[in-house]
């Protein structure tokens, strides 16, 4: 009886993980605590956007990271002024660390200036990444 309780305990427990996983997963959240987080074009080795720029951390065999390009390079290319940068996280492990990137893919919204405005773990959806660009801009 106590093996049946155990199983229904952990399907239970893995059951509640899951969910809440699935919820926040890709959810936009404020993207640095202070708001003094700043990266240039040197850093992410592509261009700053003149409105905002769209930055997608991935590496090679992340599949969910497909879809995220593909969504963040269609905003970008909906959005004038609005750049999409891929940064390879296992190239840029030192930077991924300093951002506290902990998957992939995680995407970062900066604003003009190159400030982190937002970011989300996971893919996101295409209505939250526009929504985080009316924040940035």
């Amino acid at each position: 009886m106590t093996g049946l309780v155990v199983c229904v305990v952990v399907l239970a427990v893995a059951t509640t993980f899951g969910l809440l996983r699935a919820w926040h997963d890709g959810r936009m959240r404020v993207g640095s605590k202070d708001g003094t987080v700043r990266l240039s074009e040197a850093e992410l080795g592509g261009p700053l956007g003149s409105r905002a720029t769209l930055v997608q951390f991935s590496t090679v065999f992340c599949q969910p990271c497909r879809a995220t390009r593909r969504v963040l390079a269609e905003v970008a290319g909906m959005v004038e002024g609005v750049e999409h940068v891929e940064v390879d996280t296992e190239a840029r492990l030192e930077l991924a660390r300093r951002l506290e990137i902990r998957r992939t893919p995680t995407v970062l919204v900066l604003d003009a200036d190159g400030r982190v405005v937002r970011r989300a773990a996971g893919q996101p959806r295409k209505a939250d990444v526009i929504a985080a660009l009316g924040q940035a801009v």
